[in-house]
């Protein structure tokens, strides 16, 4: 059985179809890849997993439980966490108060739940800004904020919301090995990204989204050769670089 199955979910908003009769599956351990145009659908897929939108029609399993319709507190309590394009921590507090937090989706105990967030500060090497409030820190740093958020709640799959957006080529370069690290750890992880540096280096399986239909699936460099792929995202210029 995935550990997340998504069938025949569609989401209309009035007369805008925004995600269109789309299937995809993620197994236990896998880093599956989401790539599109701009205005794809590939956000309001996953706020339809994560529960801030309630798809139109539609089934979403995740480890064999209906979750579709559910509120994200209560598929976040599952073990379903997303993090957001735009990181809005709390500024002026620390970054293990941030990282704390996240930690009381699953406590409410405060001594474990800052213990929670120092083991998953450590594990994302942001420990030692632990006492730094959040307004301080550099832009990789915040989106390594965000990503702790994420992970004090001890999710299962995780769902990165263009993590890497904004990063330098050198910074998307140290990030890889902070997801992969995260990965190795238990986490599956479904990443929508624009880089694609970051999606052929991580995912194993990627899902080509456009006008919110599912347009291609499969092994990412296998997906990126196909002609529709490459006219619906990749445009020529990418075409005439891979030769």
């Amino acid at each position: 059985m995935a550990l997340l199955e998504v069938k025949g979910v569609t989401k209309q908003f009035g007369g805008l179809t925004a995600v269109n009769n789309v299937d995809m599956e993620v197994q236990e351990g896998q880093i599956v890849g989401i790539i599109g145009p701009n205005g794809a659908g590939k956000t309001t897929l996953f706020s339809c997993i994560a529960g801030s939108h309630v798809p139109t029609k539609g089934s979403i399993k995740f480890n064999g439980t209906e979750i579709a319709g559910k509120r994200p507190y209560d598929i976040c309590k599952l073990g379903v966490t997303r993090t957001f394009q735009v990181v809005k921590p709390f500024a002026n507090k620390t970054v293990l108060y941030n990282t704390t937090v996240g930690a009381f989706a699953k406590t409410n105990r405060l001594d474990v739940a800052e213990e929670k967030a120092m083991e998953v500060l450590k594990l994302i090497d942001l420990y030692d800004k632990k006492d730094v409030p959040a307004k301080n820190l550099t832009l990789p740093e915040r989106k390594r904020l965000e990503l702790a958020r994420a992970l004090a709640t001890e999710p299962k799959l995780l769902l990165l919301d263009e993590v890497m957006a904004g990063l330098r080529p050198s910074e998307v370069a140290e990030m890889l090995p902070v997801i992969r690290k995260i990965n190795s750890v238990g986490v599956s992880i479904v990443i929508v990204e624009h880089i694609m540096q970051a999606i052929m280096n991580l995912s194993e399986q990627v899902y080509v989204i456009n006008f919110g239909k599912k347009i291609a699936e499969g092994d990412p460099h296998k997906v990126v050769a196909e002609e529709e792929v490459i006219k619906a995202y990749l445009g020529d210029e990418y075409v005439a670089n891979s030769h």
